[in-house]
């Protein structure tokens, strides 16, 4: 009886392991997510701050090369 009773405890043991590193897992991923989630927006933003910096420059070497 000694043998059945430790095999259900260590599964019993063994699944709340396996529940506590889901758990973390998922923590984890979602945070990841977040992350992504704002460097994706901070690309975003910086890619937008560049092609309103470029445009002047765009159209100067527009003019310039029409004067030729």
């Amino acid at each position: 009886m000694f043998w059945p009773m430790l095999a259900i405890a260590l599964g019993f043991c063994g699944l709340a392991v396996l529940t506590v590193l889901a758990a973390r897992v998922f923590v984890e991923t979602r945070r990841l997510a977040r992350q992504v989630a704002e460097a994706s927006r901070r690309v975003t933003r910086a890619a937008e701050d560049l092609e309103r910096a470029a445009a002047p420059l765009a159209a100067q070497s527009a003019q310039t090369l029409r004067k030729d």
